[in-house]
């Protein structure tokens, strides 16, 4: 979202400041870069004594203890703090659209081993509620569903890194039934930009939420079925057992991808007067962004057990070119438990070997 919104921003004749943790060139008088770790309160802290911000669009992901021990400070040192959170902090409305007042999952699910953690759904409804709770009102709650934009594409549970990753290699990529027929939301990144910009110091967004979406929806097979066409993606239907046990994120599976994800906009439109006509259509993004990527692929991770384990079950192979051993040890290991059982053998051999060398060294 942020490779879109800085131009945004910088377009409302905004004076716009970036943390990133890698230092970047580009500055201009309009655009700085600060290098440094945001996860890191006393790198904000300094960055906000130094500089007097009329706002603060706050992109980072916390747990909820680290949230506590900085929303003060973030509130205190600007005019208006814009939060993202997520739109799945709500629980499953069906097929009706999801509004701004629609139950969240924090206040009406009843799994307690779920409610016991602080995984993303949760902690950011509980720093919703800190917000709420902290007497102030300069404050927006943002609250965006599934983005996509150049480098980021969703499928499920699944990431750039597996499907474009897959696909460029023409290799298949798993996918659970019953996630297919679930309807979502995904919104181009540069549409998102656009509201959020329209909201920074807006008097109306101050002390409420906003879902930051379009309102246009899918099933994820239709969306599968954009990137075989844009793409090459090839989805292997697998029941969702199979699917959660090669993928993981139980939560994200059961508590998100198998809720219809249908999201009401008319707040923000309303707050904005931007229309849905203006919207970018999610066939012509999603082309348009694939495209894009084809031309400079981009994985900004490598999750090399994943795509292992998506190997053993499509019975598949990545190129394994250019992985340094230890990597292709990683790869190995996952794909193969006899080879990750040679791996452990070979280290408790080599700590035996250690152990009796030294022993042969120490004196009488």
């Amino acid at each position: 979202m942020g490779y879109y919104l800085v131009p945004e921003l910088l377009q409302h004749n905004h004076e716009v400041h970036v943390t990133t943790r890698s230092a970047r060139d580009g500055d201009t008088s309009q655009c700085h870069y600060i290098c440094g770790d945001a996860h890191n309160v006393e790198f904000i802290e300094r960055v906000t004594s130094k500089t007097n911000f009329d706002a603060i669009i706050d992109f980072m992901v916390y747990s909820t203890s680290e949230f506590k021990n900085r929303y003060t400070l973030l509130l205190q040192r600007t005019g208006h703090y814009l939060f993202l959170s997520s739109y799945r902090v709500f629980a499953d409305t069906g097929l009706n659209p999801i509004t701004e007042l629609s139950p969240r999952l924090l206040n009406v699910c009843a799994d307690k081993e779920y409610l016991a953690t602080d995984e993303y759904a949760l902690a950011k409804a509980r720093q919703e509620d800190i917000l709420r709770n902290s007497g102030r009102n300069n404050w927006t709650i943002l609250r965006p569903c599934i983005t996509y934009s150049r480098n980021r594409f969703q499928l499920g549970t699944l990431e750039t890194n597996t499907i474009c990753y897959r696909a460029l290699q023409d290799i298949p990529v798993l996918m659970a039934r019953d996630i297919l027929s679930q309807n979502t939301t995904m919104t181009w990144a540069g549409d998102v930009a656009r509201l959020v910009a329209k909201l920074v110091l807006t008097e109306d967004a101050r002390g409420e939420d906003f879902n930051i979406v379009t309102n246009e929806h899918h099933t994820w097979s239709e969306i599968a079925s954009y990137y075989k066409e844009y793409i090459g993606l090839e989805v292997v239907e697998v029941d969702l057992k199979s699917y959660a046990k090669v993928v993981g994120g139980k939560y994200q599976i059961k508590y998100d991808r198998l809720f219809h994800r249908i999201l009401d906009n008319r707040k923000v439109l309303q707050t904005t007067g931007i229309q849905q006509s203006e919207f970018l259509p999610l066939k012509a993004g999603l082309k348009n962004e694939l495209n894009a990527f084809k031309i400079k692929p981009c994985f900004q991770y490598s999750n090399l057990g994943l795509n292992a384990r998506m190997d053993k079950a499509t019975k598949s192979q990545i190129c394994l070119d250019g992985l340094t051993k230890a990597d292709k040890a990683n790869y190995l290991s996952e794909k193969y438990p006899s080879f990750r059982r040679m791996l452990h053998i070979r280290a408790k051999v080599a700590a035996v070997i250690h152990r009796l060398a030294n022993l042969r060294t120490q004196p009488e």
